[in-house]
């Protein structure tokens, strides 16, 4: 993995004996010694603390920057404020594809924050570079930023112990300083648990983490990696780009309609959009619940009988809180959103209900 980038943080997670994964073209931990399960648990149960500097960072900034990424990315900037983050959609503008799914902090007019995926954000900042307006520049800022995941019912404690602002709202973020460095301090997370994002220069990233760790001991935190927080994200439902949505999956597809502003008068993918919405899709992402033993996995088929596909599995695992196999399925529409279907593990014809995600009950917007 000498070709892969690495986070400011990699010497930390080499001295916890962190199992190495590539993801996005870095290398990023993907478990600790003490297992998936019980990080996981960490963070429903206590605190967990990830290192997601993968993430892209990039900034539109300008004149009109507000109202330029309005009238490109789907979701309505128009309903937050100044100090509030989106989860919005880049979709392609003749296919209505999903190219990322993305965070946007909103500074003020002149002044946006993006936060897509890792394997994304060269394709996001060249889409939004090539269709900025005169006066408004788009920065790849992907490699200048530690980002660090604090997430669990204990992590108000940790932060505030730590020194940092806590208890604003969720998708709300507040500016913080650290050993003389700005730090975004955003109530955001991938886990389903209350938590925060910390965005802060690399040359910060070192001293941050071990002071959120210090900070955690009395309160049980886990450094985690990407097992557990895939497994965290499934049980919650929520999608992964790659493998749940992509440019050949649409919003109406992967019930991410809801970070569609449907009213406003341009985003990229509008008008194929709203023809799909009318029409109604011919595929839907479905939460799958295992009835049996099976645990299902990527690319599974689907069925209705044994000889009667209907879709594909996209995201699967076993869930460590509920204690058996789930997951997202792309589905055809014509089958019932409760219907039992069949899917092929190994071989074995395994009984799934579908249902409605999330699995258990989110925590996330608790005051």
């Amino acid at each position: 993995m000498a070709d892969l980038l690495r986070s400011p943080l990699h010497d930390r997670h080499e001295a916890l004996g962190a199992k190495f994964a590539a993801f996005g073209g870095w290398s990023m931990p993907l478990e600790y010694p003490t297992g998936v399960v019980k990080e996981h648990t960490a963070v429903r149960e206590a605190v967990g603390i990830f290192d997601v500097s993968h993430l892209g960072k990039a900034v539109v900034a300008g004149p009109g920057a507000a109202d330029f990424v309005n009238a490109t990315l789907t979701n309505d900037l128009g309903r937050i404020g100044p100090g509030q983050a989106q989860y919005t959609l880049c979709c392609d503008d003749e296919t209505g594809g999903i190219v990322d799914d993305l965070i946007a902090y909103l500074y003020d007019d002149e002044r946006v924050l993006l936060v897509p995926n890792a394997a994304n954000t060269a394709e996001v900042v060249r889409r939004l570079a090539a269709a900025a307006p005169e006066g408004v520049s788009v920065t790849d800022e992907h490699r200048d930023h530690v980002v660090l995941a604090v997430q669990g019912t204990r992590s108000d404690e940790v932060l505030a112990a730590a020194g940092f602002p806590v208890g604003h709202d969720y998708m709300s973020f507040v500016l913080a300083t650290f050993e003389g460095a700005d730090v975004v301090v955003c109530r955001t997370g991938y886990t389903g648990e209350r938590g925060y994002e910390l965005i802060a220069p690399n040359a910060v990233a070192g001293a941050l983490w071990d002071a959120i760790v210090a900070a955690g001991a009395a309160h049980g935190i886990a450094p985690c990696g990407l097992g557990a927080r895939d497994t965290l994200r499934t049980e919650m439902g929520y999608p992964l780009h790659g493998q749940d949505i992509a440019p050949d999956v649409t919003p109406n597809e992967g019930r991410v309609g809801w970070a569609v502003g449907w009213k406003k008068d341009a985003f990229w993918g509008r008008d194929v959009l709203t023809a799909e919405r009318e029409a109604g899709p011919k595929r839907v992402l479905r939460g799958i619940v295992a009835t049996g033993r099976g645990i299902p996995r990527p690319h599974m088929t689907v069925s209705l009988t044994a000889d009667v596909p209907v879709g594909e599995v996209t995201s699967g695992t076993f869930s460590p809180t509920l204690r058996k196999g789930l997951g997202l399925a792309l589905v055809s529409s014509s089958v019932a959103p409760d219907a039992e279907v069949g899917v092929d593990v190994r071989g074995r014809r395994e009984i799934f209900q579908l249902v409605k995600p999330p699995f258990l009950d989110p925590s996330v917007r608790e005051d």
